[in-house]
């Protein structure tokens, strides 16, 4: 929570001074190149995690975790330095002079209606699709390869840092054609792409590609030998947990849960009232158990043995406990993890710019960062656990992307009725 504080202090203002230092009509170029900064970080996380992965061996979960966090003191140091020699922006010394600074930036950009509209709008119109198309290309994709599709983590990283390489000079390249054609229909634009081509089961998803190209054998087991649980329905809860403190002890939930967690669709049929959960893979069945009131060593017990007969059950169907290398189809892999990537920079690209325009000088950097992170924090940073959550409830791995496919919906739509283009505003004028 600090760290996201304090990077929320940080993103509206380096967006604000690099855009009203920018000449007119260059600024998305210019404020492109502070896009790029969320996947170059992406991308030096993933290499110095896997050089410390490889120096500390099995001691970095013990302490090795904290070298990273040692090394950005190196560019601690830097930010100090680049900050020393630092002025003021243009149109800030402008206000300054003419005495039109905000004295409560805070009152002004939310307890007066014309500016909270604004707000709102860049929250429902823009952000939240533009954060949840973000985290799905970046962040879900690892996510799906490693925890879903069980490929080895080295792998997963290696193939989501090559497609960042690949894809982040998108992010200036969608930027400055946003400065011609404006910031509106290309963001616009590629949320439209983005939902179309997240929808699974189609020709074109991004998702059913991985699955075929990541882990064959997943897919053949769960078109050759289905499964399902049936149980009673009032029994099973949204599994929301954010925090993995939350305690699931229900015969459902419990079979929902470690279906889930094996990469194992199913579907759920209504069972009689007050019955236990029974779990059928194949031609097999596997009676499940209730955890409430059960001791904590038992509790431990039975779960272990309920998690071996479920993963027994599922090797005899043929659904694999992890991808097998031999049958990853690396290219292709990385051909879907760059179209993942390119989505993003068409959503996020143009978008520090069009923030910038949309709020006047005077209460701009307090504006902006309050829909950027709620929209990013919130709508996009749950991404992971929330469509963990919907493959749990419905028992189909591919039923978390109706997540961002709904939150990418409501932005394309509220944004192509009520957001205006912005490229030709100028920011200098507006106080």
């Amino acid at each position: 929570m600090l760290q996201g504080l304090a990077l929320g202090g940080e993103y509206g203002g380096a967006a604000t001074y690099v855009a009203e230092h920018a000449p007119h009509g260059k600024r998305g170029a210019y404020t492109a190149w502070i896009q790029t900064t969320a996947t170059l970080g992406l991308f030096l996380s993933l290499l110095v995690i896997l050089f410390t992965r490889e120096f500390t061996g099995p001691d970095f979960d013990v302490w090795g975790w904290r070298v990273p966090f040692l090394l950005s003191i190196v560019l601690l140091g830097v930010s100090v330095y680049i900050r020393l020699s630092m002025n003021e922006s243009p149109a800030f010394k402008k206000m300054k002079e003419e005495g039109k600074l905000s004295k409560a930036p805070l009152t002004e950009s939310f307890g007066q209606w014309k500016n909270l509209k604004i707000v709102i709008l860049a929250l429902f119109g823009l952000v939240a699709g533009q954060a949840v198309v973000w985290y799905t290309g970046q962040f879900y994709a690892l996510f799906y390869l490693t925890q879903v599709l069980k490929v080895d983590p080295k792998t997963a990283n290696l193939l989501i840092a090559a497609s960042l390489v690949i894809g982040t000079p998108f992010f200036v390249i969608f930027g400055t054609l946003s400065d011609k054609i404006g910031r509106k229909v290309i963001i616009m634009g590629g949320l439209l792409i983005a939902i179309i081509l997240y929808i699974p089961n189609t020709p074109v998803s991004l998702f059913n590609g991985l699955t075929h190209f990541a882990n064959p054998a997943l897919e053949k087991a769960m078109a050759t030998a289905p499964a399902s649980i049936t149980a009673d329905l009032n029994e099973c809860t949204f599994q929301f947990n954010p925090t993995g403190t939350a305690k699931f002890t229900s015969s459902c939930d419990i079979a929902k849960q470690v279906m889930a967690s094996n990469s194992a669709s199913y579907t759920t049929i209504a069972g009689p009232a007050g019955g236990t959960a029974v779990v059928k893979i194949g031609d097999t069945e596997i009676q499940g158990y209730s955890a409430k009131g059960m001791a904590p060593a038992d509790a431990k017990a039975k779960d272990a043995e309920f998690k071996k007969a479920i993963r027994d059950a599922l090797n005899a169907a043929g659904y694999p406990a992890k991808a097998d290398p031999a049958a990853i189809n690396h290219a292709a892999i990385l051909g879907i993890l760059v179209i993942l990537v390119i989505l993003v920079t068409m959503v996020y690209g143009p978008i520090a710019a069009m923030l910038v325009e949309m709020f006047p000088t005077r209460i701009r950097y307090t504006s902006m960062s309050l829909p950027y992170h709620i929209g990013n924090g919130w709508f996009g940073g749950l991404m992971p656990t929330i469509a963990f959550a919907l493959v749990a409830q419905n028992g189909n791995i591919y039923y978390g992307l109706w997540y961002p496919i709904i939150i990418a919906t409501v932005t394309l739509v509220i944004g192509t009725l009520f957001i205006k283009e912005t490229k030709d505003v100028d920011i200098y004028a507006r106080d």
